[in-house]
């Protein structure tokens, strides 16, 4: 999304996106206004003075698929962090003629479709996100209000940014209605990794009750 948010559409080099099996690369043109420092970019304050492509960011706020606020990149970084993944990294020339973006893939990712992030793994205690407590939450298939209502929260634009959208990125559920996200229509319901998650957090706690002395 920030790709297409901000590249320039008067440049005829089309956004790139590079899947191999040692990172995942997005390339786009030109680079990021100068006003924002390349090193700003690996702490997450990277803010520019100016925005490209006003109204398409509008399109884009209004399908939920970016906020308009910065907070793109940080969101990059603290899910990166949260997957236990190297951090992503940052490039573009002295002309800021490109931009380009790299995720390097996770260390354990030779292991395969049978790989489980590191909040489930039978290693360690489930980190409980508040992704993995929606997911947790989620039965059959829910409505927006019926989740928020299930976890106890009343802040519309809390549980949008803190639970559904990054339960969405981390591909733990998906919607019903995936062209259309405003349907009114619109319910969400787990994917094969969210209902993964699900079942090795219920065994967890099966697991605990069982060994508990009482």
């Amino acid at each position: 999304m920030n790709a297409v948010y901000h590249r320039d559409y008067q440049v005829r080099e089309p956004i790139e996106v590079r899947i191999t099996p040692e990172d995942l690369v997005v390339l786009s043109f030109p680079g990021p206004d100068r006003s924002i420092r390349m090193m700003d970019f690996q702490t997450g304050k990277a803010v520019s003075r100016r925005y490209r492509n006003r109204r398409i960011g509008e399109f884009l706020k209004e399908l939920d698929l970016t906020e308009g606020r910065s907070t793109g990149v940080p969101k990059i970084l603290r899910a990166m962090e949260r997957n236990g993944s190297p951090p992503p990294e940052f490039e573009s020339d002295e002309d800021r003629t490109y931009f380009l973006v790299r995720l390097p893939v996770h260390e354990r990712a030779e292991l395969g479709a049978g790989y489980m992030p590191p909040a489930v793994t039978p290693e360690v205690t489930p980190e409980v996100t508040p992704e993995v407590r929606l997911a947790q939450t989620l039965v059959g298939e829910m409505a927006r209000q019926q989740l928020q209502e299930a976890l106890g929260l009343k802040d519309d634009e809390h549980f949008r940014t803190a639970y559904l959208r990054p339960a969405l990125a981390a591909g733990l559920i998906e919607m019903t209605i995936p062209d259309k996200p405003r349907s009114s229509k619109q319910r969400y319901r787990l994917t094969d990794l969210g209902r993964r998650v699900q079942a090795e957090l219920l065994a967890r706690r099966a697991g605990t009750k069982e060994t508990d002395p009482e």
